[in-house]
């Protein structure tokens, strides 16, 4: 942030308030040079002291980096900052687990407080030689500046994300449904006549959630429709969030540690039952080995995601062997049909379509590790704000199909 006035670092100590004029963040102050007056717009226009608290708290955090001892021992400026951005969707979004828009201090909040995170990005910037014509001379190479080109794709399209999803809450303002906490359509309905309504059982596996209710007609068309489409746009936020954290995940660099950690067979890793289907067929179905594996739990899932990640980069170092300094993609040319190469890929296609098969997966042993060594802090602000975003598009999707599984449950009774 800029301000016409001193740095609130270096504010003298004269007795005075900082706050004469007003820091430009919270809204710049008319000078006048009638004390009175003054005083009495300082006092409507200064932050609250809970504001003020809670920046010097935050600001604190981002400078020790996370460590309170203060004794140099706390992490790099791109896992604090990207703790910061997850941290701050905990305390806006965590609970916030219905359909409706947010309370307005959370609102502000979070605008305010994104805003200052992702200004960092305004400052990361790359050199490029653009060709200047000049009057009747020879053209000429000057080196500017421009932001970096992943922030300068990715960035603006995430903010429109955020934009879009908040306004998908907004949009749940008056609505036909209702939530009861307890789970029970008779202790929280609006009117009497809800009483007699027959009770939908949702799944369990969502016990911790209010349970939407809806009248006993259930929802109008209209309602549904809106739901619907709210859902479908909820549903593209959500791939598209989950395209670019994946891209910027996958353009981070693969820490020492992980590589040093990789078993010394692929083999070993995957198992000798999806080893030999996937060195015995020449026609590689990954959709049918799954079925075979019979993966049914989501923690089930990620353990064989990550057996499968390590087995991939196994093979994949055993084939760079000879190709020290290339990156895989010429590898793969120079060696096509290798033995190593061929399992490599098969991996890579099976870890795709396990991921596919199971959306919600949580991140495997490598992205968490690429996350806890990053350095970059672009990349850092990138995935941290496209995972944040990922998962409140998925909430609200599964918000929606509560409500549409409870009107169906409802519509079903009735007819019965």
């Amino acid at each position: 942030c800029s301000s016409d006035t001193s740095s609130p670092l270096s504010w003298p100590a004269t007795g005075r308030s900082p706050f004469r004029p007003t820091l430009s963040r919270f809204g710049a102050i008319t000078h006048n040079h009638k004390l009175e007056k003054e005083d009495k717009l300082h006092d409507q226009k200064q932050p609250t002291d809970s504001e003020l608290e809670m920046m010097k708290e935050r600001f604190s955090k981002l400078l020790l980096g996370e460590d309170m001892s203060g004794s140099g021992k706390g992490v790099s400026t791109a896992v604090t900052v990207s703790n910061a951005i997850t941290n701050l969707y905990v305390s806006v979004f965590g609970q916030h687990q219905r359909l409706e828009p947010l309370y307005p201090d959370k609102k502000r909040m979070w605008k305010r407080e994104m805003t200052c995170l992702l200004s960092v990005c305004n400052y990361i910037v790359e050199f490029v030689p653009p060709s200047h014509n000049l009057q009747n001379k020879p053209s000429m190479e000057m080196m500017i500046s421009r932001l970096r080109s992943d922030i300068d794709i990715n960035l603006p399209a995430l903010i429109k994300l955020d934009a879009l999803l908040i306004e998908i809450l907004d949009s749940f303002q008056e609505t036909e449904f209702w939530y009861d906490e307890q789970g029970s359509m008779s202790r929280n309905s609006r009117s009497g006549s809800f009483r007699g309504a027959p009770h939908p059982q949702r799944n369990e596996d969502k016990w911790w959630l209010p349970l939407p209710c809806v009248p006993t007609g259930g929802l109008s068309e209209i309602a549904k429709k809106h739901l619907r489409q709210k859902r479908d746009s909820a549903n593209q936020i959500h791939k598209a969030a989950m395209a670019i954290n994946s891209s910027i995940l996958s353009d981070m660099t693969i820490p020492q540690s992980y590589i040093s950690s990789l078993p010394k067979s692929g083999r070993t890793s995957v198992g000798d039952t999806i080893y030999r289907y996937m060195m015995s067929t020449s026609s590689f179905s990954p959709e049918y080995l799954l079925d075979c594996v019979d993966v049914s739990s989501e923690h089930e899932a990620l353990e064989l995601a990550d057996r499968i990640e390590a087995s991939m980069y196994t093979w994949r170092q055993k084939a760079c062997s000879n190709y020290p300094k290339s990156t895989w993609e010429i590898v793969k040319e120079q060696m096509e049909g290798d033995k190593n190469v061929v399992l490599a890929e098969r991996a890579e296609i099976l870890l795709l379509s396990l991921k596919q098969r199971f959306p919600e997966l949580a991140q495997t042993t490598l992205d968490t590790s690429k996350i806890q060594y990053n350095k970059d802090v672009g990349q850092a602000i990138l995935e941290s704000y496209s995972r944040v975003l990922e998962g409140l598009a998925f909430n609200i999707v599964g918000w929606i199909e509560d409500v549409l599984f409870i009107d169906k449950s409802m519509n079903q009774q009735q007819d019965c």
